[in-house]
């Protein structure tokens, strides 16, 4: 009991320390490599903070539990919008604008809507797999070289004045350093509360989609939430935006390559139709609202509140 105690306080102190230095790194190499904050967040962030879901899928596989990896894949994605993109609103209003604000979460919709139409007709096998990694490469090649930007004058933004050829190794140690913290604490942070779940008598699945998920999650939380108080809109909505990408082609596309078999149909309708729900909100919210809004992050909240709820009572 202590012991999981210690690992859950260190663990958060981690993920603040971690997400600190990630979002100041990934802003500087955002200037230095000419790309927006939205690429960086969508690229560098984004992967970044999806390695602990990685991580857990790959050993859920490893242990001949791919349903749980497929748990962890949706929890996540739920979570990252509903709890993260809205609990960095209530920090920090945004104001979402370019085309990669709609570009990204038009992918991620067209994603979730794969998942959920591969779980609904059982699609599965390696092929399905490799197309789904294929999809995130071509995505990838594509969001990067339209976010290029112009260079940037140092005259006129003296914080880049030290971005030199040589400039790179600051954002780019500051960038690592954050990133393996952040990890090494989500990590911390799950094994005790997975601990913690078990003594007070949470069931496997119930643990899957609300523990883990949301432990895996709180990297995103942690660096959306801090890029929110800085300022940097677009690198917290790209971070939820490449974190959900990620998730689905990339961590799905390698669970269906090693372990070719149809995902469990008990995640229908609740699971997958909330994580299809939020997928398709946040599209709305970059193509007709373009904002987010305190109160429109507080209704985010609470629906994922009304959604672990629900789960509970389900599991009960």
């Amino acid at each position: 009991m202590a012991f999981a105690v210690f690992l859950v306080v260190i663990g958060l102190a981690a993920l603040v320390f971690g997400g600190e230095l990630l979002v100041r790194g990934s802003v500087l190499l955002a200037v230095k490599a000419r790309l927006s904050p939205l690429a960086i967040g969508v690229v560098v962030v984004g992967f970044g903070t999806s390695m602990p879901e990685l991580a857990t899928s790959v050993e859920a596989v490893l242990a001949d539990a791919p349903q749980l990896a497929w748990g962890n894949i949706v929890g996540s994605n739920i979570a990252n919008t509903l709890m993260i993109l809205g609990g960095a609103a209530l920090v920090s209003p945004f104001v979402l604008g370019g085309k990669g604000t709609i570009r990204d979460p038009l992918v991620g919709a067209l994603a979730a809507l794969l998942l959920l139409g591969a779980t609904a007709f059982a699609w599965a096998g390696t092929l399905l797999g490799a197309a789904m990694l294929l999809a995130l490469a071509i995505y990838l090649v594509v969001a990067l070289k339209s976010e290029r930007t112009a260079p940037v004058d140092p005259e006129l933004d003296p914080e880049s004045a030290d971005l030199t050829p040589s400039g790179w190794t600051r954002p780019s140690l500051l960038t690592i350093a954050g990133l393996a913290i952040l990890i090494a604490g989500g990590q911390a942070l799950v094994s005790g509360s997975i601990d913690l779940a078990r003594l007070v008598g949470l069931s496997e699945t119930v643990i899957g989609l609300t523990v883990v998920a949301i432990g895996t999650s709180l990297p995103e939380l942690v660096a959306s939430v801090l890029a929110a108080r800085k300022g940097e809109s677009e690198l917290a909505f790209g971070n939820v935006a490449g974190s959900n990408l990620y998730n689905i082609l990339f961590i799905g596309g390698a669970t269906m390559l090693l372990a070719p078999e149809p995902i469990t149909r008990e995640m229908l309708p609740l699971d997958l139709g909330v994580m299809t729900g939020a997928a398709l909100l946040l599209l709305v919210l970059a193509w007709v609202a373009k904002r987010v809004t305190r109160w429109m992050g507080a209704l985010m909240v609470l629906a994922y509140a009304a959604y672990l709820a629900t789960l509970v009572v389900l599991a009960s």
